[in-house]
C-alpha cells in the first residue's frame, strides 16, 4: 500500500510539473505572438505612397517584417538577402530615372579595395561595408535593387566599366517598363559568398584584451 501511494504521489508531481512545464512554454510562445502581433501592427498609413507600395511587395514576398520601429520595417535572412530595410523616409534619386530610394537589401559580398571607387561612381545607392563583408543596394523594388547589384558585379569581375554598367542600367529600366523581364532584375546573376568579411589588420600590436583593460582603467571615458 505504501508503495502504491508513494506511485501515486510520483505520478502526481510528474504530472504537475509537465503541467507547469506546458504552461511556462504556452506563455513563452504568447509573448511571442505578441511580440510578433506588434510587429504585424506598425502602421505604415501615414507613409509616403512608394514606401507603402515596397512594403506591400516585401510583406507579400516574404510575411511579416522580423523587427520595425515607427519609421523601419527589417527582414532578415529571407531569399538572396541578408538583410531587407525599407524606411518611411524617401530619398530622391534620379538616376537612371527619377524614383525615391527607401528599400535597401544587402547581401555577403567582398568588393576588392581596387573596386570600390567605381562603385561609387556607378551608383551611389550601391554601397558596401569593407569589414562586414556586405554589399547593398537602395531603390524603390527588389527588381531595382537585383538589378544594380547585378551591375556592381559586372564591373567589380571585370565584364562592364562603369560607362557600360550606366547604360545598361538605363536600357533595362526601359525594357522593364516597356513590359519586358531582363534577367538581370529577376535573379542575382552571381554565385552567393561565404566568409566575405575584411576585418583589416592590426597596426597597433594591442589586442581586444588590452583595449578592454584600458577602457575599464579610464572608468569608460
Amino acid at each position: 500500500m505504501k508503495n502504491t501511494l508513494t506511485f501515486i504521489s510520483l505520478v502526481l508531481i510528474t504530472g504537475l510539473g509537465n503541467v507547469s512545464a506546458q504552461d511556462n512554454k504556452m506563455k513563452n510562445n504568447e509573448g511571442m505572438n505578441k511580440d510578433k502581433s506588434a510587429v504585424m501592427m506598425t502602421d505604415v498609413s501615414t507613409w509616403p505612397e512608394a514606401s507603402q507600395m515596397a512594403v506591400k511587395e516585401i510583406t507579400g514576398k516574404y510575411g511579416n517584417p522580423d523587427g520595425a520601429t515607427a519609421d523601419e520595417l527589417i527582414w532578415m535572412n529571407k531569399g538572396v538577402w541578408k538583410k531587407i530595410c525599407i524606411d518611411k523616409k524617401e530619398t530622391k534619386h534620379s538616376f537612371p530615372i527619377e524614383h525615391t530610394d527607401m528599400m535597401q537589401t544587402t547581401i555577403a559580398y567582398k568588393v576588392p579595395e581596387e573596386k570600390m571607387d567605381e562603385l561609387g561612381h556607378f551608383d551611389g545607392s550601391v554601397t558596401f561595408d569593407r569589414t562586414k563583408g556586405t554589399m547593398s543596394a537602395r531603390c524603390d523594388k527588389e527588381a531595382n535593387n537585383l538589378l544594380a547589384l547585378n551591375l556592381a558585379n559586372d564591373i567589380v569581375t571585370g565584364k562592364k566599366t562603369v560607362e557600360q554598367a550606366r547604360t545598361a542600367y538605363g536600357d533595362m529600366i526601359r525594357e522593364k517598363m516597356k513590359g519586358g523581364n531582363p534577367e538581370y532584375m529577376m535573379k542575382l546573376t552571381f554565385p552567393q559568398q561565404e566568409n566575405a568579411a575584411d576585418p583589416d589588420k592590426n597596426t597597433t600590436g594591442l589586442t581586444k584584451e588590452d583595449v578592454m583593460k584600458a577602457v575599464k582603467n579610464s572608468g569608460g571615458k
